[in-house]
C-alpha cells in the first residue's frame, strides 16, 4: 500500500499546505441566521474502489482549493495505484491524477484532507465603477460551449439590468432576476448540466445548482461583467437551513453526493465577490417558502456578497480538457471525481457504481486571530 502526502508530492505546489493559515474578519454576527466569522474546520475522507479490469484505470479526484477565506492544511492518500501525481489544469484546477494497470484486484484508493474555512463576506462601499480587470480575470469574460456570449444572451441581459449603471447594480440586478425566476427541480441528475445558452433561450428555468449558478454567470459575462461558477461539495451543518447542509450532532457527515456549485463575480474594489443563487431556491422548495416570504428574502439578501463556508470548494474549471488527457474530453465540469476504465467513463453521478463514497468530520478549532 502506497501512501503519499501533499509536501512529498508537490513540491512546486508546498503553499497549499498552509499550517497557520489567516483571515482577517471580526468574529461578529452580521446576519439573521447567526453565522459568525469564527473558523471552522473539516476533515474529509475520501475512498474509491473500482472492479478489476483487462485495461488500465484512470481517475482525476478535484482537489480544496487555497485562498484568502479556505485554506488546506493537511492532505495525504493512499492505495494500490500504479502511478499518481497532483497536477494542474485550465482555470488553475488542482488535481489528483491516479493510475491503475491492469489487474485482477481492485483499484483501491483513500484521499484524505483537513480545511479549516471562514465565512466569506463583502464591504460593498469599496465597489468602484471601473471595468478595467486584471489579465488573469479576464478569462472569466469569455464564453465557452456551456457559457456563450452571444449577440441574443447580451440583449437578454441588458434588458434585465435596464436601469442599472455600475457593474454591482448589473449584478445584482441579474442576482434578483436569477433567484425569484429559476427555481429548483429535484429531478433533474446531480448538479445538473448547466447549459446556460439552452436554459436562456429555451425558458428552461428549473435545474439544479449548476444550472442555476450557470445562468447567472452566462448574464454576467454577457454584460462584461467577469464571473465563474465554483464547483465543491457540502462538508457540514448549515446555520440558515438543513438543505444548505446536515450533520448529525458529533458533526459527522456522509457527504456522498453533496456536491454543490456556487458562483463568483468580479468588481473592481471587491474582488471576486461571493454569490450562491441555487441555495435559494433549494431553502425556498425544502421549506415550502415563496418569494415573499421573509426568510426567502433574508437567505436572498445574504447570498449576494457572502458564504456561509460550512463547504469545500474545488475549482472553477468549465468546457476544459484534463492533464493527462482523457479519452472523452473536453469535460464540461469538475465537481465530481472522473474516472475511465479503458475508454470508458464511469458514471460519476453514480457513486455505487463508480464505486466512491465521502465523508465528513467538524473538528473543534482554536478562536486564533487569523491574518
Amino acid at each position: 500500500m502506497q501512501r503519499r502526502t501533499f509536501l512529498q508530492t508537490t513540491a512546486t505546489l508546498s503553499s497549499v499546505a498552509v499550517l497557520a493559515p489567516s483571515f482577517a474578519f471580526a468574529n461578529k454576527e452580521i446576519n439573521p441566521f447567526g453565522i459568525t466569522s469564527k473558523p471552522r474546520k473539516f476533515s474529509v475522507a475520501n475512498t474509491y474502489s473500482i472492479n478489476p479490469s483487462t485495461e488500465s484505470t484512470q481517475l482525476w479526484i478535484p482537489l480544496p482549493k487555497d485562498e484568502s477565506y479556505h485554506k488546506v492544511v493537511s492532505f495525504d492518500y493512499k492505495g494500490n495505484f500504479t502511478e499518481a501525481k497532483i497536477v494542474k489544469n485550465e482555470y488553475d484546477t488542482r488535481v489528483l491524477y491516479v493510475k491503475w494497470d491492469k489487474s485482477d484486484k481492485k483499484s483501491e484508493l483513500e484521499v484524505n484532507f483537513d480545511v479549516i474555512m471562514q465565512e466569506r463576506t463583502t464591504n460593498f462601499s469599496k465597489a468602484t465603477s471601473s471595468m478595467n480587470y486584471p489579465e488573469d480575470v479576464k478569462v472569466f469574460l469569455e464564453g465557452s460551449t456551456h457559457i456563450p456570449i452571444t449577440a441574443s444572451l447580451t440583449k437578454y441581459a441588458k434588458d434585465i439590468a435596464k436601469g442599472a449603471k455600475t457593474p454591482l447594480e448589473k449584478a445584482q440586478a441579474v442576482y434578483d432576476w436569477t433567484v425569484t425566476t429559476m427555481y429548483r427541480d429535484d429531478s433533474v441528475i446531480g448538479c445538473g448540466l448547466g447549459d446556460a445558452k439552452k436554459a436562456i433561450e429555451e425558458k428552461i428555468y428549473g435545474g439544479k445548482c449548476t444550472d442555476i449558478s450557470s445562468v447567472l454567470v452566462c448574464l454576467l459575462r454577457n454584460l462584461g461583467i467577469p464571473s465563474r461558477e465554483v464547483f465543491g461539495i457540502r462538508a457540514g451543518q448549515s446555520k440558515i437551513s438543513n438543505a444548505c447542509g446536515k450533520a448529525d450532532d458529533k458533526g459527522f457527515a456522509n457527504i456522498t453526493g453533496a456536491q454543490h456549485c456556487r458562483a463568483e463575480f468580479y468588481i473592481d474594489g471587491l474582488g471576486w465577490v461571493p454569490a450562491d443563487p441555487a441555495d435559494v431556491t433549494k431553502v425556498r422548495l425544502a421549506e415550502k417558502l415563496t418569494n415573499e416570504d421573509k426568510k426567502v428574502k433574508d437567505v436572498k439578501k445574504y447570498f449576494f456578497g457572502s458564504w456561509e463556508m460550512n463547504w469545500v470548494a474545488f475549482n472553477s474549471a468549465r468546457d476544459f480538457v484534463l492533464n493527462p488527457k482523457s479519452t472523452q474530453y473536453p469535460l464540461n465540469m469538475l465537481g465530481y471525481p472522473y474516472a475511465e476504465v479503458g475508454e470508458d467513463a464511469l458514471d460519476y453521478y453514480d457513486a455505487k457504481t463508480f464505486t466512491y463514497s465521502y465523508t465528513s468530520q467538524e473538528r473543534v478549532w482554536k478562536d486564533i486571530i487569523f491574518k
